[in-house]
């Protein structure tokens, strides 16, 4: 896994900057680190031009978005979805932007691996220094670089393959915007053999709903403080961490050992020893509240796509297998962040709102009671028993 990045050939000032931005999360290491992992070949590892959205491709999802948004708007009556901006962009803009969307959920996350590393206030004894406490000296000089690397590698990665701004349910701080990567739509389009047109339609539809939900206030509110009420329950365990380091014949009083740092540039090594008990049900609040959202936009999607667009069902299949196959990149950020859904997350979300949709007379106005308020999201019964949450919403 991508860790502390490769400075891909910057001048030794202009590294030392980076380094020295300030902040609980080095952003300008991230955004350096995002730039360049969006366009290095990934075969070779050598950076690559990437080529400038034309002015075709710009018209043509201009064009798609305009119609869309009038029949999102129309069905999911959220009416800000008519004015969503939607931009036409390459992978560097697309990682820059993602990033500065996650920079609320980020920084919660430094934050608390600096509670967590912060030390005994004795650091000496007899022996000299105690090894948890070189442990957290240690880790509060990297936790701000390590995130960093980590965000911008991860981010980067994602571009090389993201469709649009919702690829994944990230928590987006900010008023939501339509983000379309032009080279990766035609890419995919050609892998899977799908008509051009047609696969932007699709495309577009699927983003547009997501980005009705995120023009929701207390929607995009809920989910951002979701995640970082996830990310501030990570607790650093020096003890796991020294477990790491004597697999490693880590000896914090031999100099020479130090190699065993470069572990941390590892950050599956740091997952497995933040996890915390007090994450478990805040892990479960998060996903069933996202598996809402990603039901809730498969159910409109099928509605609207399948009167439209003829090869709708293909496309969106294609669009799903994208979706639950992201590989690498895409499994550490939802771990790190908790948005861990699978299929049967996502079948539970679909099932909520198909249920919701069938006790309505095969309608979605009970349905779009969800975005009225955040009293109106489901607990864990309903989602398994729809008919649970229309009673409660109809109740004076």
């Amino acid at each position: 896994m991508p860790g502390v990045p490769n400075p891909f050939g910057f001048d030794m000032n202009e590294l030392m900057r980076m380094l020295q931005s300030p902040g609980p999360v080095n952003m300008e290491v991230a955004l350096t680190t995002a730039r360049a992992m969006a366009t290095v070949d990934l075969e070779t590892g050598e950076p690559r031009a990437e080529p400038a959205v034309t002015p075709e491709q710009a018209q043509a999802f201009e064009d798609v978005v305009r119609a869309v948004q009038l029949v999102v708007g129309e069905t999911t009556e959220v009416a800000s979805a008519l004015t969503l901006r939607a931009r036409c962009v390459d992978r560097a803009t697309w990682a820059e932007t993602t990033l500065s969307g996650l920079e609320t959920v980020l920084t919660a996350l430094a934050r608390s691996l600096g509670r967590s590393t912060s030390g005994p206030a004795d650091l000496t004894s007899a022996e000299g220094v105690s090894p948890d406490a070189l442990i957290g000296m240690i880790m509060q000089q990297l936790v701000p670089l390590l995130l960093g690397g980590w965000a911008g590698s991860m981010i980067g990665l994602l571009a090389q393959t993201a469709l649009g701004q919702f690829d994944l349910p990230l928590p987006l701080d900010g008023p939501p915007t339509l983000l379309f990567v032009a080279r990766n739509v035609d890419d995919f389009a050609q892998s899977w053999s799908l008509p051009a047109d047609e696969m932007r339609y699709a495309l577009a539809l699927r983003e547009t709903v997501h980005g009705a939900q995120r023009a929701v206030p207390w929607v995009r509110e809920r989910i951002v403080e979701l995640a970082c009420t996830y990310v501030s329950a990570y607790e650093v365990r020096p003890e796991a961490i020294q477990d790491q380091f004597g697999d490693l014949g880590f000896d914090p009083n031999n100099p020479s050992a130090m190699e065993s740092m470069t572990a941390l540039s590892d950050p599956d090594v740091l997952l497995g020893a933040m996890r915390s008990e007090r994450q478990a049900p805040l892990l479960a609040d998060l996903q069933r509240f996202v598996a809402v959202l990603e039901g809730y936009t498969d159910v409109v999607v099928e509605s609207i796509g399948d009167r439209v667009v003829t090869s709708h069902a293909r496309i969106d299949e294609a669009l799903r297998r994208h979706r639950l196959e992201r590989g690498d990149a895409a499994s550490f950020v939802d771990r790190l962040l908790g948005l861990e859904l699978d299929r049967t997350h996502y079948d539970a979300g679909v099932a909520f709102c198909r249920g919701v949709v069938e006790r309505s007379a095969g309608q979605l106005d009970q349905l779009n009671r969800l975005w009225t308020s955040a009293a109106m999201a489901p607990t864990q019964a309903e989602l398994e028993a729809p008919g649970l949450w229309l009673a409660r919403i109809d109740l004076p």
